[in-house]
């Protein structure tokens, strides 16, 4: 029988319980931290009876220094598979490799019942900089330049900095994690600025598709400027968004949520543009009140206004996003394509997002002399070319 359901995180903690006194009696003196992070809903806490079909289960991270890695890593691995408890609050801590076309996600598979050794365990052996080199492709024990911070994914910040650290001997895990716990102040101004004109650039669409008589293109615009009003929520309480399938659940765990997500959904649901255009409207101004209650700008009008002299309402993002600016002081951060933001904000795919080492080598957005959105962009022969700001209507 299929024991109940467990939360990933406490069999992790299970786990931890029978691997400390396996290492203190064959490692002693090892200096490690031992936690369970990165890749899983169980690392952000969303994991449920579903979660357990695959990659779920007893996992652990088991972090070294680089030497004794090199010279214990095997060793530990083979000790665990050695004397590890078949189970852990009822579940098999023995995992079946992924086959076939999936075979290249890795060893860990599928809990698979065992009766004999070695056990294909959960435990993986690593060092810090090598951890979050692979998710991030930076060194955190170090200051990051403000660039890098444009070039990592929020779903892998997020996974990285949530989780359960079990115990931290040499001090190093916790210090990495919370040297990534947020953007710094002027990145995250102007990550910031730049979620307020993705709403800016597509507000008025809204109405302007339902005035054509396009239903469709209006529940699409409105579909949009929702997921966009919930990854300003994050951004406003300073939190990493994960990937599109918890983004909702993650959404109803912020402080804004309870009052915010009824108007979200009944701006989806809604039948008629009137309907929809209010609801939204109504969110506007939330989280127009939420950005003035942060004081990092002059306040600003929180309420809807006409668009140019047409008959549908906007919150008129530009205003935020021009004061948002104003606040950077850093010269660096000033520098960078307006409007642009993070990866986060103009690359969607999950190709993209998901591959670290392929968003390092972006990092020539950020630096190119180029400026976008309403600059004059040099061409090919030195001669300057303006450029509106913005498509027309």
């Amino acid at each position: 029988m299929k024991p109940p359901f467990v939360p990933g995180l406490e069999l992790s903690a299970a786990l931890f319980g029978e691997v400390e006194p396996i290492l203190r009696r064959h490692f002693p003196g090892l200096e490690y931290a031992a936690a369970r992070l990165a890749r899983g809903s169980d690392v952000l806490g969303f994991d449920d009876e579903r979660s357990t079909d695959h990659y779920w289960g007893p996992l652990l991270e088991l972090f070294v220094s680089e030497a004794d890695r090199q010279r214990w890593g095997p060793r530990i691995h083979a000790a665990l598979a050695a004397e590890l408890p078949f189970e852990v609050r009822g579940y098999s801590t023995h995992f079946r490799p992924f086959e076939g076309r999936e075979a290249h996600f890795g060893r860990l598979g599928h809990l698979t019942q065992r009766t004999e050794r070695p056990i294909n365990h959960g435990v993986s052996v690593m060092t810090v900089r090598g951890f979050f080199h692979a998710w991030l492709q930076v060194d955190p024990r170090r200051e990051l330049a403000p660039v890098e911070w444009l070039l990592m994914s929020e779903q892998n910040l997020r996974m990285v900095t949530s989780g359960r650290v079990f115990v931290d001997g040499p001090g190093e895990l916790a210090q990495a994690r919370r040297a990534l716990s947020y953007y710094p102040h002027d990145v995250w101004l102007y990550v910031l600025a730049a979620q307020w004109a993705r709403l800016g650039q597509e507000e008025a669409f809204l109405g302007r598709t339902a005035e054509a008589g396009d239903e469709l293109g209006s529940r699409l615009v409105a579909a949009r400027l929702v997921r966009d009003v919930i990854r300003l929520a994050f951004i406003l309480e300073r939190t990493y968004a994960p990937y599109t399938k918890w983004l909702g659940t993650a959404f109803h765990r912020l402080r804004c949520a309870s009052e915010l997500g009824p108007h979200l959904e009944a701006a989806l649901a809604a039948a008629d543009f009137p309907t929809r255009e209010a609801q939204l409207n109504r969110a506007y101004e939330l989280v127009a009140h939420l950005h003035n209650a942060l004081g990092v700008t002059e306040r600003i009008v929180e309420t809807v206004a006409s668009f140019h002299g047409r008959p549908y309402l906007v919150i008129h993002a530009d205003r935020f996003v021009e004061a948002t600016e104003r606040a950077i002081a850093s010269e660096v951060v000033r520098g960078w394509p307006k409007r642009v933001g993070s990866v986060n904000q103009w690359a969607d795919a999950t190709d993209v997002l998901d591959r670290p080492s392929l968003l390092a080598r972006l990092r020539s957005v950020y630096s190119d002399s180029t400026r976008l959105g309403g600059a004059d962009l040099q061409v090919g022969d030195g001669e300057r070319r303006e450029y509106p700001a913005s498509p027309p209507l």
